[in-house]
């Protein structure tokens, strides 16, 4: 029902006309691909090539999934398990990464994300809770593979709960995002209060007054999933910092567009 809701919104948006946006506002707008530029049909989520195809059609950051390994290794994928992506039914948490690696080559480590597009692109890395447990040795592991690039400059950890943060405690809570789905008042909260960098939630939920709430307290706010034109020219004129999107592409080139045209 809620996607229902979501997309009967969307088909409003896409019909309702906009403003155009300001040149000083397009050129300060960063647009985050979800998951890679993907169709999960000839390019998969959360994998290298849906990265490079975000990269190349000029986004400003790529948004991706952590999970572990049995051994403790990041991978990058949203689900527990493998079957809604690849067809086949791998728990993530239950196999050593060796035998990830020689089943499903296309899984990416996150060491490979962050050598090939660390720098290059704003990580924004979501956690995901699993029962391993180990947040020690997980956040030593994470801040060894990010130890050339800078906290809050070069990437964001973000997290549906507090709780799964525990392994960025090494880059501080200025660099730790909350993503409210329909808990929002509850995680504003614990934002503000937990001095965190900011939060994150579809665009329905994130209202202007909350915007300017956290935009006041020096936090950020990125909203999902514009996906058309008007609907862009919603979200840069309201200040959004961060604009997460499944249609990179798409934006990127009508941001484009509108910066020649200008």
């Amino acid at each position: 029902m809620l996607r229902l809701v979501q997309r009967a919104v969307d088909l409003c948006l896409m019909l309702w006309p906009r403003r155009r946006p300001s040149r000083a506002a397009l050129q300060s707008c960063r647009i985050v691909s979800h998951r890679g530029e993907h169709d999960n049909r000839e390019c998969r989520e959360n994998t290298l090539a849906a990265f490079s195809a975000a990269a190349e059609a000029g986004s400003w950051g790529i948004e991706f999934d952590l999970r572990w390994t049995r051994d403790l290794q990041p991978v990058v994928i949203h689900d527990p398990d493998t079957a809604r992506v690849f067809g086949t039914r791998i728990e993530i948490a239950a196999v050593e990464f060796d035998e990830l690696r020689r089943r499903l080559p296309e899984i990416p480590r996150f060491e490979e994300v962050v050598e090939t597009f660390g720098g290059r692109q704003h990580l924004m890395v979501e956690l995901k809770a699993d029962s391993l447990g180990q947040a020690r040795r997980k956040g030593e592991r994470l801040q060894k593979i990010l130890a050339g690039l800078e906290a809050v400059r070069d990437y964001h950890f973000l997290a549906l709960r507090s709780n799964a943060l525990e392994p960025a405690g090494f880059a501080g809570t200025r660099a730790c995002l909350l993503v409210a789905e329909l808990d929002l008042a509850k995680l504003s909260r614990e934002a503000k209060q937990g001095g965190y960098g900011g939060i994150c939630g579809h665009y329905l939920l994130i209202g202007n007054r909350l915007l300017q709430r956290h935009q006041a307290l020096g936090q950020q706010v990125g909203t999902g999933f514009a996906a058309s034109r008007f609907c862009f020219y919603r979200e840069v004129n309201r200040g959004i910092d961060w604009i997460f999107t499944n249609r990179a592409r798409k934006l990127a080139a009508i941001r484009a567009q509108l910066l020649r045209a200008r």
